[in-house]
């Protein structure tokens, strides 16, 4: 299994890497998923991903305090609002599905806006 996950650790970082510089699309998630993927599969490239320079920051105050900045706070939110405005106006999904979407999106929105944004005592927002 250790070259799926390789193999799975690289499309999650490649993910995460588009999502540096397309709106909308998540780098941390997919850079979480990566750094899993390699702690299953190479050492050398968890060691890597969790102490690099841009991603590994974000990673290690995830691993160690539950933090997520308050800019991808925001964002994250944002998202999900524009993403549910076009599905409610633009789709033709049925009203239950509809339903069961916005409860989903809730539901997430509610689990990151209650993660700190920063360390406790500090106004520092990474």
């Amino acid at each position: 299994m250790r070259p799926v996950y390789f193999v799975l650790a690289w499309c999650f970082f490649g993910l995460g890497a588009v999502g540096t510089v397309v709106p909308g699309l998540p780098t941390t998630p997919f850079m979480l998923l990566a750094l899993w993927a390699f702690a299953k599969s190479s050492q050398r490239f968890h060691d890597w991903l969790y102490t690099h320079r841009i991603f590994g920051p974000p990673l290690q105050q995830w691993r160690d305090h539950r933090i997520i900045p308050r800019k991808a706070k925001l964002l994250s939110v944002a998202t999900m609002v524009a993403s549910f405005a076009f599905l409610a106006l633009f789709t033709g999904l049925a009203l239950w599905l509809k339903t069961v979407i916005a409860l989903v999106m809730v539901y997430g929105a509610w689990y990151i806006l209650t993660k700190p944004s920063s360390l406790p005592g500090e106004n520092i927002d990474y």
